[in-house]
């Protein structure tokens, strides 16, 4: 399995979806926003949890459909669904690649843009805290997602039809915490609500993307 988790991380990098394209377009999803709303800085300090958590989302969209994807086309995921290994247990290790790849990044980088958004003082910990939590939920979602789609040609769009009404509560209870801890309010509620979601996905979805990939490589 750990194996399988370098192999996975070294292919991200090498096909172009790992730390570098996520961050760079979420840095420029940050830049934008402020030159779209105008220059008012209240007005930023306000939309800045939503934004920064809405970026980070449309930012692990950019590799979703890389997750399987490569597997199928040089046959390896053939291979992975005949070895001794559950599927279900590759699926949650192509998953956490993803994460650390995209998700990761995106946390720790998503205080320094929250500079450019003029986000409270308070909002730091909170937006932190929260897309730790709810970052993961976004990877297997996506590995559903990926699983559902892989084989077929140019999925991406359908992939990201697919996995964004998924992501909505994800983002609702994200945005929630980060904005209640901005302005200095009980964060325990939506907190708990992400860690629900992103614990129900990891213990449902590997199942289903399992039986997914399995239907597509019949």
């Amino acid at each position: 399995m750990i194996r399988l988790l370098v192999r996975d991380l070294r292919l991200a990098m090498r096909a172009g979806g790992g730390f570098g394209l996520g961050l760079s377009f979420f840095l420029v999803v940050t830049v934008l926003v402020p030159f779209g709303v105008g220059p008012d800085s209240g007005l930023h300090s306000v939309i800045a949890p939503g934004i920064l958590w809405l970026g980070a989302l449309l930012a692990c969209l950019l590799s979703l459909d890389r997750i399987f994807q490569l597997d199928y086309e040089d046959g390896s995921l053939d291979l992975l669904a005949t070895a001794p290994i559950p599927m279900e247990n590759v699926v949650l290790v192509k998953a956490l690649a993803h994460w650390l790849t995209s998700g990761l990044p995106l946390t720790l980088a998503a205080p320094v843009f929250g500079v450019f958004l003029n986000l409270p003082q308070g909002g730091y910990v909170w937006l932190v805290v929260s897309l730790a939590i709810g970052t993961p939920a976004l990877s297997i979602i996506g590995a559903f997602g990926a699983a559902l789609t892989v084989g077929l040609k140019r999925g991406g769009l359908l992939l990201s039809l697919l996995v964004l009404p998924l992501y909505v509560p994800t983002m609702i209870f994200g945005t929630e915490a980060a904005r209640r801890g901005a302005e200095g309010l009980e964060t325990m509620t939506p907190l708990l609500m992400l860690a629900g979601i992103t614990a129900g996905a990891i213990a449902m979805l590997p199942f289903a993307a399992a039986a997914a990939i399995r239907v597509n490589l019949r």
